[in-house]
């Protein structure tokens, strides 16, 4: 395998993530289920927040990407929407190594904060989220042991949600 490179996502990105979802969630989904999945990320994400949005790529094309984005309505929060990373890759860091660029990114821009959410049954996810130092925020209710919001993304979509604090780079 080949040096993967860091850089900004583009919007003609879209169509390889996509993809990439639709194939890399392929074997814990059925393909309809993956294909729902790879309809949180529509293309608007790409053409309004490809600068904040990040790709890890080598000689063979996307090996991993993390869509995220700074808040609009305030300049201390940011947000991580959709992470994905090849099966092949998981538990080598890479998630990691993204995480940690849009930190310090966002931290460069004046964000003070990192706001995350998951699905309360994705424990793999929960307990990377919190190897990477965010804390799990107060629910309204528990699910598999976990902090939830009731509805958080719909009837019966309960979700964990997450906050991690960043230390501010003086300019």
């Amino acid at each position: 395998m080949s040096e993967m490179t860091l850089r900004r996502a583009h919007v003609s990105d879209h169509g390889t993530i996509v993809e990439r979802v639709r194939h890399w969630w392929g074997d814990s989904r059925t393909p309809v289920q993956a294909r729902e999945l790879s309809l949180l990320l529509p293309r608007l994400f790409l053409q309004f927040f490809s600068g904040t949005s990040l790709v890890l790529e080598d000689d063979d094309g996307i090996k991993a990407f993390l869509v995220g984005f700074h808040a609009a309505d305030n300049d201390h929060e940011a947000y991580i929407h959709f992470v994905g990373v090849a099966p092949e890759l998981r538990g080598q860091g890479v998630g990691r190594r993204l995480y940690t660029a849009f930190f310090e990114r966002a931290a460069e821009a004046g964000r003070r904060e990192v706001h995350s959410i998951t699905s309360p049954t994705n424990t793999g996810s929960v307990a990377f989220h919190r190897a990477m130092g965010f804390t799990l925020e107060e629910g309204d209710r528990e699910v598999n042991g976990f902090p939830v919001h009731g509805d958080y993304d719909g009837p019966g979509q309960h979700r964990v949600c997450f906050r991690r604090h960043l230390a501010v780079q003086p300019f």
